[in-house]
């Protein structure tokens, strides 16, 4: 069982990352520029990341790699940022920086999606902490637009291929806005089952 208290007075964040895919059609909604950051706590089974848990490996995120992924999001097409991992409500560093320029650079006119083994109520029992941690996660929330929530459970594994940006059938596509302003999770209205 996970800790929440725990994890949310805990910095993880090493500022690194460990991939960066310019263009991706399968992790959201049309073309999005993607970036896996490193560490997870969760170690679900059979997770497909595995070699990205830990928080000590990964490449240095910095002004090079942030400024490559605001030009390539730049690019017309691409609506906009995933966030994947490891955990990006744990590499809050990395995730804040590059989300804040997103904001500064397009605004609301490019999308933020993130990947998170939190449920949104794991998430909220975190922010309530209100410890440095903490804080940084509901900066972070406050700038995504989509969350997918829940750790991935092999038990529960989507073999149809019915649901839509989700591995397995616990997981849910928050829409983060809607959830923020009614304090409750409320899933997007998209139909994300095929």
């Amino acid at each position: 069982m996970i800790n929440i208290k725990k994890l949310s007075e805990t910095n993880m964040s090493k500022s690194l990352y460990a991939s960066y895919k310019p263009f991706s059609m399968v992790d959201g909604e049309g073309f999005r520029s993607v970036l896996f950051v490193s560490g997870c706590v969760f170690n679900c089974k059979g997770c497909y990341n595995k070699s990205i848990q830990d928080f000590g490996n990964g490449i240095v995120y910095d002004n090079i790699i942030e400024d490559k992924i605001i030009e390539d999001l730049r690019h017309e097409k691409v609506q906009g940022l995933t966030l994947l991992g490891g955990e990006p409500m744990l590499n809050t560093e990395v995730c804040l920086s590059i989300c804040n320029r997103v904001r500064e650079e397009f605004g609301d006119t490019k999308d933020i999606w993130c990947w998170t083994g939190y449920t949104w109520e794991e998430l909220q029992e975190s922010i309530s902490c209100n410890t440095v941690n903490s804080k940084k996660q509901l900066e972070l929330l406050k700038m995504i637009d989509i969350l997918i929530d829940g750790r991935f459970e092999q038990d529960k594994i989507d073999t149809t291929g019915k649901l839509r940006f989700r591995g397995s059938s616990n997981q849910k596509v928050v829409d983060v806005k809607q959830s923020l302003l009614y304090n409750s999770k409320v899933e997007a209205n998209e139909n994300y089952e095929e």
